[in-house]
């Protein structure tokens, strides 16, 4: 944390940006966190195409399932920014009118609506619980003691919530606006998870289950916030 401190300060001592500048980085991050989120989901979309999505355009050969998708997510953005300014805290309710935005592909009975039935997660050994377990579960981690880092708290909560797998689906993207939304309450730039960080990223799910340690997430959005604060800095620059 000692070295994300200080680049954080680095950062914070050219504030204040221009509404110009604040608008500019804005849109880039919600085109460039919208592809990479939703291209770990499987979504085909170049990051070229989602930002002609996200204009409007229509993309010849996309199916669309896909195009709402990346539609859904910009709206999510938009929202979780929109929180973020208003410090609400994290709620049964923000997390249902969260999901619901992110799965505009989806018939309205899955959209907001917590899973009635039991899934496994595709490649994993862990066992998320049973449906009317959720509501309890959900209840524990919004009431996460918040007694270390930022860092390893939204790493842990991340973990827990993808643990508990609440939705029929859609739970890795609303997952991570959480986690960007907790970063921006506390001050921190969000982060994006790169489609070439996706086997990293899946295997800190494995480690946690077998060690009850968040301690691979940690490690990565570490790497990733030192990365985005250098970014930012040196543009800013």
């Amino acid at each position: 944390m000692s070295e994300l401190d200080r680049l954080k300060q680095s950062f914070d001592a050219m504030r204040p940006l221009t509404e110009g500048e604040v608008s500019r980085l804005r849109q880039e991050f919600i085109v460039e966190f919208t592809h990479y989120s939703s291209a770990i989901e499987g979504n085909t979309m170049t990051l070229g195409e989602t930002a002609l999505v996200l204009d409007g355009v229509t993309i010849d050969g996309k199916s669309m399932r896909e195009h709402l998708e990346i539609s859904g997510h910009r709206d999510a953005c938009k929202f979780v920014i929109d929180i973020a300014k208003r410090h609400e805290p994290i709620t049964d309710r923000l997390v249902r009118e969260l999901h619901a935005l992110v799965l505009l592909d989806r018939d309205a009975q899955d959209r907001g609506a917590y899973r009635k039935l039991d899934v496994r997660i595709s490649g994993s050994d862990h066992i998320p619980p049973a449906p009317n377990l959720i509501p309890e579960k959900m209840s524990e981690l919004f009431n996460m003691a918040n007694d270390c880092d930022i860092i390893e708290f939204v790493a842990r909560f991340h973990l827990e919530f993808e643990s508990v797998h609440p939705f029929i689906d859609g739970n890795g993207r609303v997952g991570r606006l959480l986690l960007n939304l907790q970063l921006m309450q506390a001050g921190w730039p969000p982060l994006k998870f790169k489609l070439e960080n996706r086997a990293e990223y899946i295997r800190c799910f494995d480690d946690y289950h077998r060690s009850g340690k968040p301690t691979m997430l940690v490690k990565l959005i570490t790497r990733l916030m030192k990365e985005t604060l250098e970014d930012l800095t040196g543009r800013v620059k």
